[in-house]
């Protein structure tokens, strides 16, 4: 049993309780997005969906610490939500510096819903509880990272209705569908179930919403191979950075691999796109990671790096836009800058691929590696770029250039690459994998599975030289090459051979065969004479 929301596409597994729960809280996500859709644009509504699960998240989440608390201590039957204002408020700084925000008995979600049918002014209440939510944590630790959360949510917009009564039936209609998720106890669940629907709710929207949802998303199993890339022969790791980090996907996937206690400092990123920026704070929050386990900052990592001082990195996973405009050599300090300057030049101005790639390396741990999603035309393209390719090679900073297959992404079917870098290799090799025939053909994307990616996986551990799928080639073999590292340029695809002619093919054999038979004749008659001699 098939369900499909445009050309996002899942299906009902067997009998398995991990999947078969993950199923159910798809297809409820679905029936939400598909009832209240119509007013509001699918990609713009995403942001009240997301929101209003991250407001039920976070009312529950605080509900069921302070009550674990309480019951530890004792008191058995002991309820946040039901307990006055006046109490709640005596342990407002202690929450705060525990959980990083507070929100008291009456504003929580479900509080908040059981009264919502009769309340006049949701819209009101809503944004008022949101507001207080944010203010909570003024002055705090944590005031960064809950400061404008709620801003995409717009509870007054005319997209929900012309007339405060129709923003306020869409409203709740809302709540209830998010209400109605059956999510659980989030420490109980056998699934992520909140950070398990924000990923399919990003999915859904990006696949919906084409290059708008695709700038905001990379596809789980894009992030999957990108981590497992970073951690081989790695149990833990000391932090994880995204400079480009978008929604998040790329940094929680190592939560997911290694667990997030395994991400011994946290984790790090930053974003230019202040909705993005948004996105990402909820969805650390949704994956349980704590406040002060992360710091996404927001602002333009070419220009104004705001990490700086978390650096160095031990894992760098990114999907960088592509090709894009920067500064470049219009701004006279990046040529000084330390990210830049040891390569002599700057990538050029229209093209800002190789600038990511050297603030990455840049930035990593020497006993790091950093994967990253880049366009194919900076492998072997001239001028700046390849004299930045040279700095590169010349440094033995490039361990692997993987070709994935194209049409991985939402909005865009360009052909994409992974390049691995290093700062500690062992040896002076690149690895070349061409992992563009690596897929599954779904209905317009093609997708990653998990026999490709352990394929992908196994020949980069290995550093096997498979015919037609992988080579190890030296530095030196590169250098002759102009340090053109695409992987066509070392890779000999299978379905270039050249083509069999099989009619010329079975002339040439019978040729062979003849030319066999006259000459075991001529072999019998040189026989024969020596007999008689």
């Amino acid at each position: 049993m098939a369900f499909v929301y445009q050309d996002y596409e899942w299906v009902m597994p067997d009998n398995n309780t991990k999947e078969l729960e993950r199923a159910e809280l798809h297809r409820v996500i679905w029936a939400i997005a598909n009832d209240l859709r119509g007013s509001v644009d699918g990609w713009d509504f995403k942001q009240y969906i997301l929101g209003m699960l991250f407001y039920r998240y976070i009312s529950e989440n605080i509900t069921t610490y302070i009550n674990d608390g309480e019951r530890d201590a004792g008191i058995l039957t002991f309820n946040y939500s039901l307990i006055s204002e006046i109490e709640a408020e005596q342990a407002r700084q202690d929450i705060v510096r525990t959980k990083g925000f507070f929100i008291p008995p009456s504003e929580l979600f479900e509080n908040v819903l059981r009264r919502a049918k009769i309340d006049d002014n949701l819209n009101e209440t809503l944004e008022t509880i949101f507001r207080n939510i944010e203010a909570s944590a003024r002055g705090t630790e944590s005031e960064a990272n809950l400061k404008g959360l709620f801003d995409d949510i717009d509870v007054n917009s005319k997209k929900l209705g012309n007339t405060v009564t129709r923003r306020n039936e869409k409203l709740l209609k809302l709540m209830n569908g998010i209400a109605d998720m059956d999510l659980g106890d989030y420490k109980d669940n056998t699934i992520d179930a909140f950070g398990d629907a924000y990923e399919f709710l990003m999915g859904m929207y990006a696949s919906a919403a084409g290059k708008s949802g695709g700038e905001y998303y990379t596809p789980q199993e894009v992030s999957e191979l990108l981590t497992r890339l970073t951690i081989v022969n790695k149990s833990e790791v000391n932090k994880v950075y995204d400079p480009a980090c978008g929604s998040g996907s790329l940094l929680l996937k190592f939560a997911k691999i290694l667990g997030k206690d395994n991400i011994r400092q946290g984790f790090f990123g930053q974003e230019i796109n202040i909705t993005t920026y948004n996105l990402c704070r909820i969805n650390m929050f949704l994956h349980d990671i704590d406040f002060d386990k992360f710091n996404i900052t927001l602002g333009d990592t070419l220009i104004d790096p705001l990490n700086f001082d978390d650096k160095p990195f031990e894992a760098i996973v990114s999907n960088p836009p592509y090709s894009i405009k920067w500064d470049g050599a219009n701004n006279p300090l990046l040529i000084n800058d330390s990210r830049f300057s040891p390569a002599g030049i700057l990538a050029p101005k229209s093209k800002a691929d190789l600038a990511f790639i050297l603030h990455s390396i840049s930035w990593l741990a020497e006993n790091g590696v950093a994967a990253i999603v880049c366009f194919p035309g900076i492998l072997y393209r001239g001028g700046a770029e390849q004299k930045i390719r040279k700095y590169l090679i010349e440094n033995n900073y490039v361990d692997c250039v993987i070709r994935l297959p194209d049409n991985l992404f939402f909005g865009t079917s360009v052909t994409t690459c992974v390049l691995i870098l290093k700062k500690s290799k062992k040896d002076k090799y690149l690895l070349f994998i061409d992992a563009s025939h690596e897929f599954v053909k779904l209905k317009n994307h093609n997708k990653l599975t998990p026999r490709n990616i352990g394929t992908i996986l196994t020949t980069y551990e290995n550093r096997d030289t498979i015919h037609y799928f992988s080579k190890l080639v030296s530095c030196s073999e590169i250098a002759k090459h102009d340090y053109n590292i695409s992987v066509n340029n070392y890779i000999e695809r299978e379905e270039n051979r050249e083509a069999i002619d099989i009619s010329a093919l079975n002339l040439k054999i019978q040729k062979i065969n003849a030319r066999g038979v006259i000459l075991r004749n001529e072999i019998a008659e040189i026989i024969a004479k020596i007999d008689r001699y």
